[in-house]
């Protein structure tokens, strides 16, 4: 279990926050801090969010784009690469990479899958999501 999985949404976004200003001033980071902060170097366009005190609070609209869960999930499927959770994303995460010539961009397109059988499975409709998820992921 990581240090941030029982943390309320204000102190998730504030420890996103930390981590951030943290790199900026070149002080030392946790190996997970690291991982944080190398996706927030990935997006450019969220660099001046994270800076701001007001995200800590801020809303974003349910069907927009929420830069916190976008961070997130490209921190849970790093997470499943690398553990190779479920069995086989790892393979496939490398066949998209070797499609779309970016790991960066075959991660998206894998989020999107997540974020779907996520809110399925959050909204009841389904009892295991672990192989809808893979078949979705194989489709890509």
């Amino acid at each position: 279990m990581t240090p941030f999985a029982d943390q309320s949404r204000e102190q998730l976004r504030s420890a996103y926050r930390d981590v951030w200003r943290k790199w900026r001033e070149r002080l030392p980071l946790q190996p997970l801090e690291m991982q944080i902060a190398d996706v927030i170097r990935e997006h450019p366009q969220y660099h001046d969010l994270l800076q701001a005190d007001a995200s800590r609070k801020q809303e974003f609209e349910p069907d927009g784009e929420n830069p916190f869960l976008h961070l997130g999930l490209h921190l849970a499927l790093r997470e499943q690469i690398g553990t190779d959770r479920p069995a086989g994303i790892a393979v496939i995460h490398r066949q998209l990479i070797s499609l779309s010539q970016s790991a960066h961009l075959a991660e998206h397109r894998m989020m999107e899958v997540l974020a779907g059988v996520l809110a399925e499975f959050q909204h009841g409709r389904q009892p295991s999501p672990e192989a809808r998820y893979l078949e979705r992921l194989r489709r890509l």
